[in-house]
């Protein structure tokens, strides 16, 4: 088994919001965070050093429209942006909208939760995904 097929981010099957040859955009399923986005490099990189710096740069252009989409549509009180790669040593940014009433805040998602959010909350946050969608789609395809 070759190390792309053995990387869960090369084997993905969720569908793209945007995309072309150099990276995708996904709207992550995660029940405590809609609007969590990640933006993946299609080739297995590990490292933003690796990448030339007009890739370096075309990437980050991605993340930071990623981000104004999720502003735009979500209205969060923050935005986190991080690239781990700790567990899947493929180069991707996460792009999470926070909310001081979020499970987490003001820790990382990946830290203990310390309160739950309403439930409704959520609802009307997962109601804007199909917009997120379209505001993400449409920055990609002003070209």
């Amino acid at each position: 088994m070759t190390t792309e097929q053995a990387c869960e981010l090369c084997a993905l099957s969720v569908p793209t919001v945007a995309a072309n040859d150099k990276f995708a955009v996904i709207i992550v399923d995660d029940a405590n965070y809609p609007g969590f986005c990640r933006v993946i490099w299609r080739k297995h990189v590990r490292e933003m050093s690796d990448l030339s710096r007009a890739d370096r740069l075309l990437l980050n252009e991605a993340v930071h429209e990623v981000e104004e989409a999720i502003r735009e549509v979500m209205a969060p009180s923050k935005i986190n942006v991080a690239s781990l790669g700790n567990v899947v040593p493929h180069l991707h940014w996460h792009v999470i909208p926070r909310y001081t009433d979020d499970a987490h805040f003001p820790a990382p998602v990946w830290a203990a939760a310390v309160r739950e959010t309403d439930a409704a909350v959520l609802d009307a946050r997962r109601a804007l995904l199909p917009q997120l969608a379209d505001a993400i789609a449409r920055r990609f395809n002003k070209v």
